[in-house]
């Protein structure tokens, strides 16, 4: 079969154009999972001391994302939300959530609204540019009895609602109590996940500290698919001492089986943000032990 001339030059030129487009894809570095981000309390000595060089170590380690454990007195790490904006702009951070408790006080039963130090908390947040307004735990009053942790269940959608005028989603933080405790003979984590609206509320699921209640993180993720946009990255081994048997370590070296975890997450959890998070260290320098656990998850393709 004849080819004319320009029917050659053509179908070369699309032919060198594929090669070339499969070079540079064959070369491209790989598209990452997720949003990788840092639980500050994480280095919470080293923020306590110097907030600022701090941050400037976690930024030159590659972190991007991170997430606040320090509001107080409508100030982070001691500075104002806007100046604090600055300074994460400024090292091209960007604070994706943040930890605050919600408490009984932060609600107001005879108004059926919240307390202005609430409506301040997500305000301050939205400065930030957060996500995630998260509380981190619950008092031990808002769960004595079945009624009174429905309520709160409640409490939490409308906190959902005050979030989502912002932009934001409401979130909760498990420890291990949510897995060990019981009402009406339901744990509290299943009361929790069939009370709140998954519209406006987040579960951030810490894979680690749920071993303390007895808990399997794989067991919990298979059991509530798409119900983890946020979790915490954590691994943990046995303690040597303390109150509970079980403390965090750095990624992989532990019993979660952290990869599996953040794999099955990625896959029915509906996970986009995961937040690396260590609170022990086995004599191991905390900066060195964040470099490590990012390098980890890079590792794992997030």
């Amino acid at each position: 079969m004849k080819t004319d001339r320009r029917t050659f030059i053509r179908t070369g030129a699309m032919a060198f154009a594929g090669t070339a487009l499969m070079g540079s894809e064959a070369f491209a570095a790989p598209k990452r999972k997720g949003m990788v981000g840092l639980q500050l309390y994480s280095i919470r000595a080293a923020m306590a001391k110097d907030p600022l060089g701090s941050l400037r170590q976690l930024a030159d380690m590659g972190y991007v994302y991170v997430e606040h454990a320090n509001y107080i007195k409508r100030k982070f790490y001691g500075y104002t939300p806007s100046e604090f904006r600055k300074i994460l702009d400024d090292l091209g951070l960007k604070m994706i959530s943040g930890h605050t408790v919600m408490g009984r006080h932060h609600w107001d039963e005879s108004k059926q609204d919240f307390s202005d130090s609430w409506k301040y908390t997500v305000d301050d947040a939205a400065v930030l540019g957060q996500q995630y307004v998260v509380s981190p735990s619950m008092d031990n009053s808002m769960r004595n009895n079945y009624d009174d942790f429905r309520k709160y269940m409640d409490v939490f959608n409308r906190c959902g609602e005050l979030c989502r005028k912002q932009g934001m989603k409401f979130g909760y933080h498990n420890h291990d109590f949510e897995f060990s405790e019981r009402l009406n003979n339901e744990k509290l984590f299943d009361i929790m996940m069939r009370s709140i609206d998954p519209d406006l509320v987040v579960i951030q699921l810490d894979i680690g500290n749920l071993y303390n209640g007895g808990a399997v993180a794989l067991d919990v993720v298979r059991q509530y698919p798409g119900r983890f946009e946020n979790i915490h990255v954590k691994d943990e081994i046995e303690s040597d001492g303390g109150r509970d048997k079980y403390e965090s370590c750095v990624l992989g070296e532990g019993i979660v089986n952290t990869r599996k975890v953040t794999r099955l997450a990625t896959r029915i959890g509906g996970t986009k943000v995961y937040i690396i998070e260590q609170e022990s260290y086995q004599g191991r320098d905390p900066m060195d032990c964040m470099r490590e656990n990012l390098a980890v998850m890079r590792k794992w393709g997030y």
